[in-house]
């Protein structure tokens, strides 16, 4: 247990770039390092991990903490527990980062250093968000005109009427995506 705990602790350390960038330090330690799993088991919690919802590389910890616990010989509930172990043990790091920074920014916040750092990143956050959603702009979620001209009419009028609905309408964006569920049922 303290093995599973001090190895998802690391990579919760060191996995900077987020959790697809995590997958291969976890593989590395599980597979390769402690042989806690086959590479086997391995590709099939990634595979498990991206279709849950949540952040892959902490959905991966939850269930190769259960894997190698039951692999190890314990029982279901020894599993539970490692699960729970190795969940803790990846996002605790990012926990304590955040609390120093955000004591930092609070006793800092009026510095006009770090004011003009936040305002630096504003643009920079919308630029990213902005790139995100172009990049998601695909024949494969819109279609093409000429490939399937409703699907391709139909998503485009979805996405103006998200921007809309919560720009003008100041609209929930869980009641947004509900909406545009139903509308995708009904339309496609």
């Amino acid at each position: 247990m303290f093995a599973l705990f001090f190895t998802f602790f690391l990579i919760g350390l060191f996995g900077f770039g987020g959790g697809y960038a995590m997958l291969s330090m976890i593989q590395g330690e599980v597979v390769t390092a402690h042989h806690w799993m086959t590479m086997g088991e391995f590709t099939d919690i990634v595979a498990v991990s991206q279709m849950t919802p949540g952040p892959i590389g902490i959905n991966s910890a939850t269930y190769v903490g259960y894997t190698a616990m039951v692999n190890g010989g314990g029982a279901p509930w020894m599993g539970v527990l490692g699960s729970l172990t190795a969940t803790f043990a990846v996002t605790l790091p990012s926990f304590i980062l955040m609390l120093l920074i955000s004591k930092f920014l609070m006793q800092y916040k009026h510095h006009p250093i770090v004011e003009h750092v936040f305002l630096g990143l504003r643009p920079a956050v919308v630029g990213l968000l902005a790139a995100a959603c172009l990049l998601l702009m695909t024949p494969d979620n819109f279609s093409t005109p000429t490939e399937s001209p409703w699907q391709f009419y139909i998503s485009v009028a979805i996405f103006i009427g998200t921007i809309i609905a919560c720009r003008v309408y100041k609209m929930n964006p869980i009641h947004v995506l509900l909406a545009c569920a139903l509308i995708g049922i009904l339309l496609f």
